[in-house]
């Protein structure tokens, strides 16, 4: 069953994360090759723009910004595209640092901007494969210990997971995670198709609805293979507790196969 809010994958173009616009230290702590603030600025509006169009979807992954946030929200008005943003620990619309009346002042300002804020985990599928996206990977941080751990998705169960945070400069993928940060991707948004093909490669990832249909028939093969009296009411009330969880799944995956269905989402 979907334990975080849904969302419509396959609207998205590109995917990013960690600009840290106007973010004074940024190119220090991360080692970014720009000089100053305003040239690093600069170069990552122009990077951003020459490779989304105005038509495009971009979901960014948090940590938008860092640094006077009317001056440096409103700069991102520039960059193309529809924006989604799912928050980092840095944005100030982020229920992780920010209070809620915080994050109700802020808000306008990111949406004045272009800026449609989801929720701090979002999952949903993309051509067919269950993902998760957020701020923070399953495992790993830009410092020594991992932070935020009661703002990070649920444990590795094995569904892929885009995420930011890390700033690693070395990788995207690792894992059942991908590191989308601009510091690993030459400072720009990078095609959705990328990740298609990284989630096609997993050996152990398989389409939801393949997954669901096949729990479903192990359900019920369990349950026709276990012995119980006609009396034995608690093995009954567990065995439907089983059966409803599995056909829950598979209509979720069904849904997910058939966009017109009545399933709440995030969609544009």
């Amino acid at each position: 069953m979907s334990v975080y809010p849904w969302f419509d994958f396959d609207q998205v173009d590109y995917v990013t994360a960690d600009t840290h616009f106007s973010h004074a230290r940024i190119s220090e702590l991360a080692e970014r090759p720009f000089t100053t603030v305003d040239k690093m600025n600069t170069e990552l509006i122009r990077r951003w723009n020459e490779t989304v169009d105005p038509t495009d979807v971009v979901l960014h992954l948090g940590d938008v910004a860092l640094g006077s946030v009317e001056e440096s929200i409103a700069m991102t008005a520039q960059l193309h595209g529809r924006r989604f943003l799912v928050p980092g620990n840095h944005d100030r619309v982020s229920p992780a640092t920010q209070s809620r009346k915080a994050i109700e002042r802020f808000a306008p300002l990111y949406e004045e901007a272009g800026w449609t804020i989801l929720p701090e985990v979002i999952e949903g599928t993309r051509r067919g494969y269950r993902i998760l996206a957020s701020h923070y990977p399953y495992k790993g941080d830009s410092q020594e210990s991992d932070r935020h751990t009661t703002h990070r998705p649920r444990w590795d169960d094995g569904v892929p997971l885009l995420h930011g945070h890390t700033h690693a400069r070395d990788h995207g993928p690792d894992g059942h995670q991908f590191h989308v940060g601009v510091d690993a991707h030459n400072y720009a948004p990078i095609p959705f198709t990328f990740i298609d093909a990284w989630i096609r490669g997993l050996p152990d990832v398989e389409p939801w609805l393949d997954v669901a249909i096949r729990e479903a028939r192990q359900t019920i093969s369990d349950l026709d293979a276990s012995e119980t009296s006609n009396s034995d009411a608690l093995f009954y009330m567990m065995g439907y507790n089983e059966l409803r969880l599995a056909v829950e799944e598979l209509l979720g995956a069904l849904d997910s196969a058939h966009p017109h269905s009545s399933r709440t989402s995030l969609r544009g």
